[in-house]
C-alpha cells in the first residue's frame, strides 16, 4: 500500500507523537509498504527508505524562541496569518493550520495513495481529505480534554482564561473525530475517552498498542547506581505529576542517599525549578534531555527505580521502555497505565495519583528490597517482549488501512 501519514509535530526523542510516527513507518516499511511522512516542525528522524515531506509552520513554539513574533517577510499565505493571529489571542493553532496545509499538498497529488493515516492532526482540513477518494485513517493517542481539565484545576486568576483559549482546538478536534470512519488508539482507557469526550461512537474505535525496540531497550549490562531513581516527563505540566514525585522525592532524602534524574527540559524559572529551589534538593535532582534511543536506554538502565506519577497517560511509551530495560517501576494508577503494567503488581507497584505520601512510601520499600526489584524487572522484560511489538502493531495498522479501503470501495 502507499500510505500518507500525517503529523502536525514529530518531536523525534521525546513525546508520543514523534516516537509514534518513526517506529510505525520504519516497520510498515519492512513490511513491505510503501511510506511518505508528511510533518511540520519539530521534523521526526526517519529511518532509511521513508520519505518526508516537510510542511513548514511559522515555529512559532520551538524550544529556542517560545511564542516568537514572526517577521513579516515570513507571512506566505492567508494559512501563516491564521497561526500568527491565533497565537496572538492565546490560542493553538498548530492542528488546525497543518491539516490545511496538508490539505492543499495532497489535493496537488490525486492518485499518489492508497490511503491517509492521520496522527492525532483531527484539524477541518482532514474533513476535506476524508471526502475525497481517498480512506482515511485516524489516530488518536488520547483526547487532550484530560489535559485541558487538570489545566485549568492549576491555573488561577487570568491564567484560567489564557488557558481556555489555549485549549480551544478541541472543539474543533471534537467535531473531526465524530466524522472519521476509522478510529485507532493506544488502550482500552483511551477508548473509553474517546468515547466519552469527543462522542464518537465505540463500534468505529479499535485499540492497537504500541510497541518498543527490545534490542535497544536491553537489560543494562553496567551495574546500576545505587538509590537512583528516573523519570521522564515529555512536558513540563502538571498531567505529567512531576510535583508530586519532586515531593516525594524531598520526604526520601532526608531518610536515605538518593539522586532523581529526570529526563525533561523544564520551563526556565517555570513551576518545576522553583519547587526544587524551594524543596532544597538542587544538589540531588538532574535534567536531560534530547536524548537519542541509545542514550535514554542507558539512563533507564542505570537506575534501580523508575517512577512514572502522571495523572493520566493514554498509554505511556516510557513505561514499556522501562520494563523492557528490567527496570522496576512505581506508577499511577491512572489512564492506561495499570493497562500497561498489569494490575497485579508483578511489573510495577501502583499508587494513587497525586498522593506524595503513598508515593514516597512505594519508592523507599522497593529501594529496600533488591531481591524484590530483580523479580520485578525480570517479570517486567518479559511482559514488554510478549505484548509490545512495533511489528505487531504496524501489521495491525496495514490490517486497519485494508478495511478502510475495502469500506471505501464497497461505498462507491
Amino acid at each position: 500500500m502507499r500510505v500518507a501519514l500525517l503529523s502536525y509535530r514529530s518531536k523525534p526523542h521525546c513525546g508520543g507523537q514523534g516516537v509514534y510516527v518513526r517506529h510505525l513507518s520504519r516497520e510498515l516499511t519492512s513490511l513491505g509498504h510503501d511510506v511518505e511522512v508528511f510533518s511540520g516542525q519539530p521534523y521526526p528522524d526517519l529511518d532509511p527508505g521513508v520519505r518526508l515531506t516537510k510542511l513548514p509552520s511559522l515555529d512559532l513554539y520551538r524550544e529556542s524562541d517560545p511564542f516568537r513574533t514572526p517577521r513579516p517577510r515570513e507571512i506566505r499565505d492567508a494559512v501563516d496569518v491564521l497561526e500568527v493571529a491565533t497565537m496572538y489571542i492565546a490560542g493553538f493553532p498548530e492542528p488546525l493550520t497543518f491539516s490545511l496545509r496538508a490539505a492543499r499538498a495532497l489535493r496537488g497529488r490525486p492518485g499518489d495513495f492508497d490511503v491517509i493515516h492521520d496522527n492525532q492532526t483531527l484539524g477541518y482540513g482532514m474533513l476535506a481529505l476524508s471526502r475525497a477518494h481517498v480512506p482515511m485513517v485516524t489516530t488518536i493517542h488520547h483526547p487532550i480534554t484530560f489535559d485541558r481539565r487538570v489545566d485549568l484545576a492549576a491555573a488561577r486568576g487570568w491564567k484560567r482564561l489564557s488557558t481556555r483559549r489555549w485549549y480551544g482546538f478541541l472543539a474543533m478536534q471534537g467535531r473531526v473525530a465524530r466524522r472519521m470512519p476509522h478510529i485507532l488508539t493506544v488502550s482500552e482507557s483511551s477508548a473509553r475517552d474517546i468515547v466519552r469526550d469527543f462522542g464518537v461512537r465505540r463500534s468505529r474505535v479499535e485499540v492497537i498498542p504500541l510497541g518498543v525496540e527490545p534490542e535497544v531497550f536491553a537489560i543494562p549490562q553496567q551495574p546500576r547506581v545505587p538509590g537512583r531513581i528516573v523519570a521522564m516527563a515529555s512536558a513540563d505540566t502538571p498531567m505529567k505529576g512531576i510535583a508530586t514525585l519532586l515531593e516525594a522525592f524531598a520526604k526520601l532524602r532526608t531518610e536515605r542517599d538518593v539522586q532523581l534524574l529526570l529526563v525533561s527540559k523544564p520551563r526556565r524559572g517555570g513551576h518545576t525549578m522553583r519547587l526544587v529551589e524551594r524543596l532544597s534538593i538542587t544538589d540531588s535532582v538532574r535534567f536531560v534531555s534530547g536524548l537519542s534511543d541509545t542514550e535514554l536506554a542507558e539512563v533507564i538502565g542505570s537506575a534501580e527505580v523508575t517512577c512514572v506519577p502522571s495523572l493520566y497517560e493514554g498509554f505511556s511509551l516510557p513505561t514499556v521502555e522501562a520494563m523492557a530495560c528490567g527496570t522496576p517501576l512505581v506508577v499511577s494508577r491512572a489512564g492506561a497505565l495499570p493497562e500497561v503494567v498489569g494490575a497485579d503488581g508483578v511489573c510495577a507497584d501502583l499508587v494513587t495519583p497525586g498522593d506524595v505520601g503513598e508515593l514516597a512510601a512505594a519508592l523507599g520499600a522497593l529501594l529496600d528490597d533488591p531481591d524484590r526489584r530483580r523479580r520485578m524487572g525480570e517479570a517486567g522484560r518479559a511482559r514488554a517482549l510478549e505484548r509490545f511489538s512495533w511489528r505487531a502493531v504496524a501489521a495491525a495498522t496495514a490490517a486497519a488501512y485494508q478495511r478502510a479501503i475495502d469500506d471505501r470501495s464497497r461505498a462507491t
